[in-house]
């Protein structure tokens, strides 16, 4: 295993190579493999031609054979410097590197005179089998299509099964051909939905894998466990022993011969068996070199609990970016720094490796939290209240390598969780995070409290769109398109995760109350209500019999009333009635304490009531001072656990939540649109032109602006830029009709508000005055002008895209036109923007009747406008450089769609290889 880097001895900071000009520096990464161990990938330098040579001399005859059809146990000179000085271009060579070590290479060199190059490939004997080749297939290709490669092609010996197969496997349509001995293969390499797929799926299984080696160890170090009670490696020690942990535990000290009666060893490295986990309780600055005794260990991976890293400055987020970049060429996973440490509850593993003072209870909630005072309350108040139970828990601290994203990829398959508790700050890599959470809420619901959201970034928005684009448009965006279900406080946190830890989906809105209080009922229906929840009336046959078994006076249209005299005998009764009527999809029980009857009496009859009726969800309130009854509680071992909230508004709001969980749920998948009459290639050469002329990025004039819309069929109202009043009244005067003038001046945000609009013009003598007193109010800002025809009906819409700086381009749509920001009513989605996502934009917002028809006007044609949706995202998704668009206002009518005013701007862009290929952030 290869160690640090060496250092710089004034800077004590890693001395990086020479790189020769043109290195593309945003090419390295570093991906996970097949076992779940990363691996650094990297354009070859000069200086890596020993480590080559090294690399070609440890294969076998066979590998050799395989690459080279011939028995090339040395390399001539000439091919070395062909793989060592390339010109990133026309020619590419990726080493995969463990540490400083060659375990892998690839290599393009484009064809003469063709958008074609050939491919080979080399793995490390004891390197096969783990996804090398696939894994740099996956980046040569992204780096050959950058390079306008379309195609790559391979020559293999027909015994090279697993080539063959690393091709098949890769999603890729393959042509194949015998030519003298060996096979031809070329295929296309831009990317299809069966290579996207496939890419996915090997991205699930080695990023499960990867948190699988963490969560579920064998043996473990914890360094920093000496004998003193109090310290944070001795609490993690004394939490390992007393939760039973199935497998080994070592305890590291430089000092202590034992501790906790177990036997205590210096280093690592001393450690007589191999180590899956080591989890680190020291001081920062001894934190690198422990690191290092677990690189020549080979731990697979480790948990830093220690402070004074990225928390603590500049110096300290340096320490830390070079801790993860040494972890992972190392083949180690970190978790971390910072941090409270990780948990398993499992009967197989039973691992508390944190330091919290309460053991988490058992259940099947998947715990991520980036805060670890955060981590600590919930873990003790879930135990505490018998809320809920933990399967597994990760405190993630500064999050420096495992991520979110990493437990959600486990936490798909893993069958002892059931729902994911998430507690954000930040989020690393969104649009991966967009795209897991799309997939996995289809099987596990996603609980998520998001930290940290601020209002600074909106201050120097320019158009009504980034306006209206507030730091938190992304996050709900993302929650309404990937069915997250999003809370804001705490107590909304556990309330939604014990739900959805006990109970089944509601198969829709409709909620039946029972209790033995009228005001309390009334207000849980109030809350129901209030919530999106139906309280609907019951059927007469079943308040007949409600009447038959209950008490004289019982309310029994819904709620029902069973009066403070009720028994809990009453409460089993009429559990079982209401869950069996169809009418009704959920049950809000509310006790409220009387004299005849005690808490834990009544608890215990809902929860016989409720045995073995597990369609349909029930949840209770009690309005007591005392505990949750026992018989009600996640450690109970009753099969039939309800839960049981202090209000009946809580419980509302929980049943709510699940509600229209059960509904996105339930709707079709969506899927990307066939949008015809999109040329991508003519949009190209518009932002290319536009680019290449306003380098620092250009807000477009109007008919540069219209041309790109045009290119994916986004429709504008003809316009016509003219320079003076008389160019205005001619134009005025050919389109015949009433038009609308406008000042020209891209830049311009609120025309109408500085007197840049005037409408209705009737007659070329009004055209010419409203351009003379628009040219002297306005000055050189008016910019010349813009005729239209007047637009006269339909509905004012606004459509909109803004650039977010992590989740990248939001999809705007509202309704008000010049009202928008006082009606704030609007609505925004990520990409990529689906059907089904167009359609709920549509229909989302409260104004949204307007479009359907509202008090006999005409409905706007819908279908048009889903299209036109679509289009400005696909727009968004295919111009990178696309930074900001504002539509306002888009008329809909019966008839159809057009633009009114439009805002383009343009900027660089800077490629985000991580939307293409496998690595970690």
């Amino acid at each position: 295993m290869a160690g640090p880097r060496p250092l710089d001895a004034r800077l004590g900071q890693p001395i990086e190579p020479e790189l020769s000009p043109g290195y593309p520096t945003h090419w390295e990464s570093d991906s996970v493999l097949a076992d779940g161990r990363p691996v650094h990938i990297r354009p070859v330098r000069p200086d890596d031609a020993d480590e080559i040579i090294r690399f070609h001399s440890g294969l076998s005859e066979e590998s050799i054979y395989l690459r080279f059809f011939s028995a090339l146990r040395r390399l001539p000179d000439a091919l070395l410097q062909r793989f060592t000085h390339v010109d990133y271009d026309s020619r590419v060579v990726l080493l995969a590197l463990l540490g400083d070590t060659v375990i892998a290479m690839a290599s393009y060199d484009r064809a003469p005179a063709k958008p074609e190059a050939e491919v080979a490939f080399a793995v490390a004997d004891a390197h096969h089998g783990r996804g090398l080749a696939t894994l740099l297939l996956e980046h040569l290709a992204e780096i050959a299509r950058s390079r306008g490669i379309e195609s790559f092609t391979a020559d293999t010996l027909p015994h090279n099964r697993s080539m063959l197969q690393v091709f098949r496997n890769a999603g890729y349509r393959l042509e194949t051909a015998p030519d003298h001995g060996t096979v031809h293969i070329r295929f296309p390499i831009a990317p299809t939905a069966e290579s996207r797929g496939k890419l996915e799926a090997r991205e699930h299984l080695a990023e499960a894998a990867s948190v699988a080696r963490l969560l579920a160890p064998k043996t473990i170090a914890v360094v920093g466990a000496g004998p003193g009670r109090g310290k944070i490696g001795h609490e993690i020690l004394r939490n390992l022993i007393a939760g039973g942990f199935q497998g080994a535990i070592y305890p590291v000290h430089p000092r202590a011969k034992t501790v906790l009666d177990l036997p205590a060893y210096r280093r690592v490295t001393e450690i007589p068996r191999a180590v899956d986990l080591a989890v680190i309780a020291i001081p920062a600055p001894r934190v690198r070199g422990v690191v290092e005794d677990c690189a020549d260990k080979q731990v697979p991976g480790i948990v830093v609990i220690s402070a004074g890293f990225a928390e603590s400055g500049e110096a300290g987020a340096d320490a830390e970016r070079e801790l993860v970049r040494f972890s992972r060429a190392n083949g180690m996973r970190m978790v971390g720094p910072n941090c409270m440490g990780i948990a398993n509850t499992a009967s197989a593993v039973r691992m508390n490796a944190t330091f919290a003072p309460t053991a988490p209870a058992p259940g099947r909630v998947g715990f991520f939290s980036q805060s670890g005072a955060l981590g600590i309350a919930i873990l003790e108040r879930s135990a505490a209240t018998g809320a809920f139970g933990i399967s597994t828990f990760v405190s993630a601290g500064n999050k420096a390598d495992v991520s979110g994203n990493d437990l959600l990829q486990y936490w798909e398959e893993d069958p002892d969780t059931d729902v994911v508790l998430l507690y954000l700050e930040a989020v690393g890599n969104p649009r991966k995070f967009a795209r897991l959470a799309r997939r996995i809420s289809r099987r596990k619901p996603i609980v998520a409290l998001k930290g940290g959201i601020s209002e600074a970034g909106r201050r120097g928005a320019s158009s009504h769109t980034a306006a209206l684009a507030s730091p938190d448009a992304a996050i709900d965006a993302l929650c309404a398109q990937a069915g997250i279900i999003r809370v804001h406080s705490m107590q909304d946190l556990f309330d939604v995760a014990e739900l959805f830890s006990t109970q089944p989906l509601p198969a829709g809105r409709r909620v039946a109350i029972v209790g033995n209080s009228g005001g309390p009922g009334i207000l849980a229906a109030d809350a129901c209500e209030r919530s999106g929840l139906l309280v609907p009336e019951l059927p007469k046959a079943t308040q007949e019999r409600l009447r038959d078994l209950l008490l004289p006076g019982a309310g029994v249209r819904n709620p029902v009333d069973m009066l403070a005299e009720a028994t809990p005998e009453h409460y089993e009764a009429s559990i079982r009635m209401l869950l069996a009527e169809p009418g009704i999809d959920s049950l809000l029980v509310v006790y409220t304490p009387p004299r005849v009857s005690q808490p834990e009496q009544v608890a215990a009859a809902i929860a016989r009531s409720t045995h073995g009726a597990r369609a349909k969800p029930i949840v209770a309130s009690f309005l007591t001072t005392q505990p949750v009854p026992f018989s009600l509680r996640a450690d109970s071992g009753s099969p039939a656990r309800v839960p049981c909230f202090a209000f009946p508004e809580q419980a509302a709001h929980a049943l709510a939540r699940a509600a229209t969980y059960a509904e996105w749920r339930a709707r079709p998948e969506g899927r990307e649109a066939d949008l015809p009459g999109v040329d991508a290639d003519a949009a190209r050469r518009c932002v290319d032109r536009a680019l290449a002329a306003s380098p620092q990025g250009l807000w477009l004039p109007a008919e540069d602006a219209h041309a790109l819309l045009a290119c994916y069929g986004i429709g504008v109202i003809p316009t016509v830029h003219v320079g003076s009043a008389e160019e205005a009244a001619a134009v005025a005067q050919r389109l015949d009709r009433r038009v609308v003038l406008k000042a020209a001046n891209p830049t311009l945000v609120h025309k109408s508000n500085v007197g840049g609009v005037v409408l209705d013009l009737v007659s070329p003598e009004e055209v010419r005055a409203a351009f003379f007193a628009m040219k002297e109010h306005l000055g050189d800002r008016m910019g010349g002008a813009l005729v239209q025809p007047m637009v006269m009906g339909g509905i004012e819409t606004i459509v909109g895209v803004t650039q977010d700086p992590s989740f990248g381009p939001l999809i705007l749509f509202g309704i008000g036109g010049v009202a928008v920001e006082l009606l704030h009513d609007r609505a925004f989605r990520i990409l990529p923007l689906t059907d089904r996502d167009a359609e709920e934009l549509v229909r989302g917002l409260r104004t949204s009747p307007l479009l359907f028809g509202y008090r006999g006007t005409p409905p706007a044609n819908i279908r048009a406008l889903e299209d036109f949706l679509l289009r400005v995202a696909r727009l968004a998704e295919q111009v990178p450089e696309l930074a900001e668009l504002d539509l306002n206002p888009v008329i809909v009518s019966a008839e159809g769609i057009s633009a009114v005013d439009v805002k383009l701007r343009l900027e660089h862009h800077t490629p985000r290889p991580e939307l293409a290929v496998r690595r970690l952030r």
